[in-house]
């Protein structure tokens, strides 16, 4: 199991997204006639806060231009637990298909993933205008869609859900420090990490059959009818100009087919045996 290569790029999948949410933030100031003067996109970008206060106070010349200019927002993963509440059978599996081929996936796990938004802002009205950008969307989930394991087309809803919302006010000191209000948003993603992609040794299901008895004992009851459906081809797969029976077999994982629909009414009293696949 352990020593098998495989790297579906889910945590990274999921940081994107999560950062996608907060990419189309604006802050605008007006002046005393309520005549907009400026329109900031607030800029975010992947690290603790720590690195960009470090940053702001070891430039405390407000006149440089390569200060760290606000607002702005940072965000990173704080951390990775294992979710209970969402368990699965964990020998369950699933079948996909990938490039025509079929494969055989056992169910994802649950994981949660902690994230921390950090607003940081000089001015109390930027704070309130990202917040009221942010926070109406949060009840206090917001789901999302993400193409978990692209090769076999495995997308999950991720919920991201707002746990928290803390302040402090990182300003101390004399005229010339740099004030830094700073939000502090915790969510939660609650994601699934899948395990490596195996061929499937079993075949697709091509026929569905089901036998219908006149009363719910079948030790005694006759069986009354059989209703059987098989997939029927809807392409040329053998490429002999015509479409039919011997197209059903050949038809692929993922393909679009069309149905058979057959229903038989007996009297005999016999049994189908699924093992030897006759009546007894």
């Amino acid at each position: 199991m352990l020593g098998t290569y495989f790297y579906h790029e889910i945590i990274r999948k999921t940081v994107i997204s999560f950062g996608t949410l907060f990419n189309e933030v604006h802050v605008r100031h007006q002046d005393a006639t309520g005549k907009n003067i400026s329109d900031i996109k607030v800029p975010i970008s992947y690290g603790p806060k720590q690195k960009f206060l470090a940053r702001i106070q070891q430039q405390p010349d407000l006149n440089k231009a390569v200060q760290i200019s606000l607002p702005r927002m940072s965000f990173e993963v704080n951390n990775i637990q294992y979710d209970p509440s969402r368990k699965a059978g964990i020998t369950q599996t699933f079948k996909a298909s990938e490039g025509g081929k079929l494969k055989k996936v056992f169910m994802p796990v649950p994981y949660n993933l902690g994230f921390e938004l950090n607003i940081l802002t000089k001015l109390q009205d930027d704070s309130m205008q990202i917040l009221e950008q942010i926070l109406p969307f949060f009840q206090p989930g917001f789901t999302i869609t993400i193409d978990l394991v692209k090769s076999i087309g495995e997308k999950r809803d991720v919920p991201m859900v707002l746990d928290s919302i803390t302040f402090t006010d990182d300003y101390e000191g004399n005229f010339e420090t740099r004030r830094a209000l700073i939000y502090t948003l915790n969510f939660t993603a609650k994601t699934y990490m899948f395990g490596p992609i195996a061929d499937s040794t079993e075949g697709l299901i091509r026929k569905v059959q089901v036998d219908y008895y006149s009363d719910s004992n079948t030790q005694t009851a006759k069986r009354m009818q059989r209703y059987s459906v098989k997939a029927a081809a809807k392409k040329d797969y053998n490429e002999d100009t015509v479409i039919d029976q011997y197209d059903d077999p050949l038809i692929p994982p993922g393909d679009d087919f069309g149905f058979t629909e057959t229903s038989t009414f007996f009297g005999d009293g016999k049994d189908f045996s699924p093992t030897r696949k006759v009546d007894l």
